[in-house]
């Protein structure tokens, strides 16, 4: 065992996921599948969009957010929750915390999209802010959960963060039945990892492909070197993937599930994001079209072929969408 290593029993499980859709259910958005005629023709593959830009707070993160947070007894909802974040994961706990009376404090990046940050804030959360390429934000919230005994969150390295993520891929079979192929944006990897756990049940023989910014690709470094690589703060647009590693449990689930991991250039997001747009008519952010420029990379491996895209949000600034749309790049 690596230093890396969990015992497996400490790793989820699909049962986990299935759990986790019934606290889930009548809280949590049955988000829909969208398709297009025209990406269709322009990929040669039958696309199946999940579209988690119409989930609460607007990400797939709810899921997890708000799956954790239903079960922590009452000395830890008296107590309050921390957690960090680039912007989704703090609105997601922000919106579970106010949900289920909780108190929430959100350690966010200072340079966060503005429309993060003011939802985390309109959904009561506690903001502490600092500067993401200055210092990793988990030992600030590790000391605030000491400090003041607050109960701490991780984005994506939690079981039961891990379990709620994969609800989204577990409906979206539940829709479309067994897919050839699935493109999930990857960041600290606890969607992939969910995804994972569901794909292989749902549907074993569908290759499961994680996608990163090129200027973080620690995943696709870790996969290669069978160990969790750390990187520097990536500069990327793809604002919900500048995670510095994968975790210690979404590593050898990671590692378990996927085919491969891909990395896109930022230039290949803006176009993305003009053909959601224009033939899905959804607002996304650019992490949430990591997916899309991955398909497009690889779409004559999968011309006729059923295949499917996770889109895991859609927090964007418009002012900086509406840049990105118009071809001029803004960070």
């Amino acid at each position: 065992m690596t230093a890396d290593a969990v015992p497996a029993a400490a790793l989820p499980r699909y049962p986990d996921v299935v759990a986790a859709a019934a606290r889930l259910a009548g809280v949590a958005h049955r988000t829909p599948v969208l398709r297009s005629r025209l990406l269709d023709a322009r990929t040669g593959a039958e696309v199946h969009f999940k579209c988690e830009n119409f989930q609460r707070m607007g990400a797939f993160k709810f899921r997890g957010a708000y799956h954790a947070l239903s079960r922590f007894d009452a000395d830890q909802r008296a107590a309050g929750v921390v957690a960090y974040s680039s912007g989704n994961h703090a609105q997601a706990v922000a919106l579970a915390a106010r949900l289920l009376g909780i108190e929430a404090t959100l350690v966010m990046p200072e340079d966060a999209p503005e429309s993060k940050l003011a939802a985390t804030r309109g959904y009561g959360g506690k903001v502490v802010l600092y500067d993401r390429y200055a210092g990793d934000p988990a030992p600030i919230a590790a000391d605030l959960a000491a400090r003041r005994g607050l109960v701490f969150v991780p984005p994506f390295d939690h079981p039961d963060i891990i379990a709620g993520a994969g609800t989204a891929a577990l409906e979206l079979f539940e829709e479309t039945g067994p897919l050839d192929a699935l493109f999930v944006p990857l960041g600290g990897g606890g969607l992939l990892s969910g995804t994972g756990l569901v794909a292989r049940e749902a549907a074993p023989g569908c290759a499961l492909f994680g996608v990163e910014p090129e200027a973080g690709d620690d995943g696709r470094q870790s996969l290669a070197r069978g160990e969790i690589v750390t990187i520097d703060p990536p500069r990327t647009l793809a604002d919900g993937a500048q995670t510095l590693a994968l975790g210690k449990l979404t590593f050898p689930l990671v590692r378990e599930a996927v085919t491969d991991i891909l990395a896109v250039p930022d230039d290949a997001l803006a176009p993305c994001l003009r053909d959601v747009a224009t033939y899905l008519k959804i607002v996304v952010e650019p992490t949430a079209v990591l997916g899309l420029a991955a398909l497009y990379a690889e779409a004559e491996r999968w011309r006729g072929k059923r295949v499917g895209v996770l889109v895991t949000g859609g927090n964007v600034d418009l002012g900086r969408y509406a840049g990105l749309l118009a071809g001029t790049r803004t960070s």
